[in-house]
């Protein structure tokens, strides 16, 4: 019996290079590929992505989830560029709502030296996550099943972490008030967002000023193969 042959990711580099100044080590991009290949198995009996084809994949998912964290990337040249944190920090990152484990786990393939919490109120999601974890062999991630709105509550959470990822299509007012309460002071969130305009901007400043929060700065940028219009909203904790 003739096996299936699982398609490839293109490597990208160049497109890696210019549009992040990074580029994944020969490790990194079989974890990539690695990931790939389970979201494609996972996909047969968990509804995980619509996105399959290769370079989709890597445009929406791999490329998409890193350029939210772009600051946090070792840069590939000698400029200098100053980023959110050294790299020598020891800190804690949280996926809300990780679905099939994005962005959570394409960046801690990029920071192995992040410690990320991939977490989701779906059991069969969990599930999937905890039987690719060891199969990727990434020991700086780790599940967590639960609702943000519970989770945050708990003292190992409640204003634990340094990082939030929040890519849900819910309004950015209410990922804003799931993402906060997990950030320690001085802590960044990070929302996924496709088109944002001037009212969800002032309607999510009213949502996390009450918790300590405010919206640092808008990202807009364009992805490298579609060409789609995207934006990153950077929320800080501020007290």
């Amino acid at each position: 019996m003739n096996q299936i042959k699982m398609p490839v990711l293109p490597e990208m580099n160049q497109l890696w290079q210019e549009s992040l100044n990074w580029v994944p080590n020969d490790s990194q991009q079989q974890h990539f590929q690695r990931l790939y290949q389970l979201i494609l198995e996972g996909n047969r009996s968990l509804n995980l992505t619509r996105i399959t084809e290769p370079i989709e994949f890597w445009e929406k998912h791999l490329w998409d989830s890193l350029r939210g964290i772009a600051r946090l990337l070792p840069v590939n040249d000698n400029l200098g560029e100053i980023r959110e944190f050294p790299p020598q920090s020891l800190l804690k990152a949280i996926d809300i709502g990780t679905g099939g484990g994005f962005p959570g786990l394409p960046v801690a393939i990029a920071l192995p030296n992040l410690s990320v919490t991939l977490l989701d109120s779906t059991r069969k999601k969990i599930d999937f996550l905890e039987t690719v974890l060891p199969s990727l062999a990434v020991k700086n991630a780790a599940t967590l099943l639960g609702r943000s709105d519970e989770i945050w509550r708990q003292p190992p959470h409640k204003a634990a972490y340094n990082l939030a990822f929040l890519r849900a299509v819910g309004a950015a007012s209410v990922c804003g008030k799931y993402a906060v309460p997990f950030l320690k002071n001085g802590g960044l969130a990070v929302l996924y967002r496709g088109n944002w305009t001037v009212e969800e901007e002032t309607e999510l400043q009213s949502a996390i000023e009450p918790l300590g929060g405010t919206v640092e700065s808008v990202e807009a940028f364009t992805t490298p193969v579609s060409h789609s219009v995207r934006h990153c909203v950077y929320l800080r904790k501020l007290v």
